[in-house]
């Protein structure tokens, strides 16, 4: 696997965008298609990688042959600590070794490619305003939006989202954006969820788009990373998320 090798971006801007396509992969891979994940890295199989590719895809295969190789690999192995600890625990340990390896891609090519210091610093500014792979699949993030949004002042913003957005009845999901008689609410739900981010592509609230949130983690997921329309959401009485869900006893 060339992990996209045949892909080179030349500009800070390029090497960015090919930093978010092969993150996007991986996250899928470690959160919404985690049970695939799981089934491919077989413990009796030789070792074997995680890679993400640019077009948002990730693939678990036998690392490149060629030595050195054209672009960094990442950890090797993974699959043979599969059986050896807690599931949660292995996901978290291939999210931090899939972050250094996006990191080392990233600035492979920022050296080959000749970025000077501004552009250095400009591309890490960028990879820092996305969270890391770790923070998305143990849940970081939402502590760390909890705990700064616990020192502003919107506790009254909160209740009013909370009755509207969560409960046993089916706004347990949100559009965020709930186009009703008080859109002075929209307008603050936008402002209290604008750094809310996906538990699946680790992607910011957007008011445009449907969200659901896991009655078990309680993470915010878009409805199209998890597959549930606004329909289908309305006759859920208690959503489990894909990683909750596939929490379950290994054979």
């Amino acid at each position: 696997m060339d992990g996209g090798a045949q892909y080179n971006p030349r500009t800070v801007e390029e090497v960015f965008r090919d930093f978010r396509g092969r993150r996007a992969g991986i996250v899928k891979a470690l959160t919404t298609d985690v049970e695939e994940f799981y089934r491919q890295c077989n413990p009796d199989k030789e070792n074997l990688c995680l890679y993400g590719v640019p077009t948002e895809q990730w693939e678990v295969n036998l690392p490149a042959e060629e030595v050195p190789p054209e672009l960094p690999e990442p950890a090797l192995g993974i699959n043979f600590a599969r059986d050896g600890m807690q599931e949660n625990d292995w996901l978290s340990l291939v999210a931090v070794h899939s972050d250094a390896w996006l990191l080392a891609v990233a600035f492979y090519f920022g050296a080959r490619f000749g970025f000077d210091k501004a552009d250095r610093k400009k591309l890490f500014n960028m990879i820092n305003e996305v969270p890391s792979i770790f923070e998305v699949v143990t849940g970081n993030v939402k502590k760390q939006l909890k705990e700064k949004s616990s020192v502003s002042n919107h506790s009254s913003i909160k209740s009013k989202s909370s009755a509207r957005g969560r409960g046993s009845e089916p706004g347990k999901y949100a559009k965020m954006q709930l186009k009703d008689d008080d859109e002075g609410l929209d307008e603050e739900e936008d402002e209290e969820h604008g750094e809310t981010l996906c538990g699946a592509c680790g992607e910011n609230y957007a008011s445009d788009e449907f969200w659901i949130c896991c009655d078990i983690c309680e993470k915010w997921f878009h409805g199209k990373c998890v597959k549930i329309t606004p329909a289908r959401a309305e006759h859920i009485k208690q959503y489990k998320c894909p990683s909750c869900s596939n929490k379950r006893a290994r054979p």
